[in-house]
């Protein structure tokens, strides 16, 4: 009698107080004789590997045996179940069999892999706006690549995914596939596509073997809005990488800055205002409604007007805006030196992230 090996990893984990994603167990069954007076009658059970140094689940023990029983009966194994009914925690879990076993069924491997990037990961600038207990949460959002060579994301392309370089060594290019950056172990990329709604800005190529995590559009989203902190570090990173590609020079704003929507998002030129802590009066012509002013103090938007919107809608409508000249003029009357903000820069930025979103869904629709 034939009997599978399989190999159960976890692919999603959800307050699991024993174990964690890419766990693996494997099981192999096996055929007991009942007696030894009767013959061809045996018993079949399982002997089950759960992950080093972790202890042993008598509810899933249960629940993964079940399977070596289904097998034998002629029932196909599931390509996933959920298990752990017995407490809070919720366990989903996937299976390779035969041939595929030797590959997933790696606890020496890709666990203490998994384990060691915890700890390098706690040390990057991105992770080190989220809560310690809440780290763990996060991780399992995002996905791990390895490549050796080529392309990862091309300029034009749509912003799908935001990466963090775990290790090696990735260039940025320019349209004539001139390096114009260089990336490495804890710096991030695709964040301005997904922020800015735009296509990607740049070519990613990889130089050296580069591990790297990836999390989707949606994801990015959960996570910006469940962690206030990682807002704020984009912002400073927005702002950082636009005054190192000079787009917008922080001397030119002091002294006054022209310029077009078409070469400068509004959402990037807004940003740079805001984090330049600049005081002045932005106005935008040539728009498709008019001419639209915008007011700040210290870096807050404290007024907003675009053709009837004032506010923050008049900011949410000037984000869609794709081309049209601006200027930026130092200074504001002393009656705006008390002017309350609008809101908070960040938060009214991915408001019209999302409303920009909503707009395109339906238009597709």
């Amino acid at each position: 009698m034939g009997f599978p090996k399989v190999v159960f990893k976890i692919i999603e984990c959800r307050s699991c107080p024993l174990y964690e994603y890419n766990d693996s167990f494997q099981l192999t069954g096996i055929a007991i004789p009942i007696n030894n007076d009767a013959e061809n009658t045996f018993i079949t059970t399982a002997i089950i590997s759960f992950p080093i140094n972790k202890k042993v689940c008598k509810i899933l023990y249960g629940d993964l045996s079940r399977i070596i029983i289904q097998y034998e009966r002629g029932d196909k194994i599931p390509v996933c179940m959920i298990g752990c009914s017995g407490c809070t925690g919720s366990i989903k879990l996937e299976h390779t069999r035969d041939g595929d076993m030797a590959a997933a069924y790696d606890p020496d491997g890709y666990s203490n892999e998994l384990a060691s990037m915890m700890h390098v990961l706690s040390g990057f600038a991105f992770f080190k706006n989220i809560d310690d207990k809440h780290l763990d949460n996060v991780i399992q959002f995002f996905k791990l690549s390895k490549y050796d060579k080529g392309i990862i994301i091309r300029k034009g392309d749509p912003g799908e995914n935001f990466y963090i370089i775990v290790s090696g060594v990735v260039n940025v290019l320019n349209d004539a596939g001139i390096k114009i950056a260089t990336l490495g172990k804890g710096d991030v990329f695709g964040e301005m596509s997904l922020i800015c709604n735009e296509v990607v800005s740049a070519t990613i190529q990889v130089v050296e073997p580069t591990s790297i995590l990836y999390i989707d559009r949606h994801d990015f989203r959960k996570i910006l809005e469940h962690y206030p902190g990682t807002q704020l570090y984009f912002s400073r990173l927005m702002a950082e990488r636009l005054n190192k590609s000079n787009k917008i020079r922080s001397e030119d704003l002091s002294s006054g800055m022209t310029g077009n929507l078409s070469e400068i998002p509004a959402e990037a030129l807004f940003q740079t205002l805001n984090m330049n802590s600049k005081t002045g009066i932005l106005t935008i012509s040539q728009l498709t409604k008019g001419t639209a002013r915008f007011s700040f103090r210290q870096g807050s938007l404290i007024k907003a007007k675009y053709a009837e919107y004032v506010g923050d809608v008049a900011f949410y409508q000037i984000l869609k805006e794709q081309s049209g000249w601006f200027r930026f003029t130092p200074g504001i009357p002393s009656e705006d030196f008390e002017t309350p903000e609008i809101g908070f820069f960040m938060k009214l930025l991915m408001e019209g992230m999302r409303r920009l979103d909503e707009g395109r869904g339906r238009k597709t629709n």
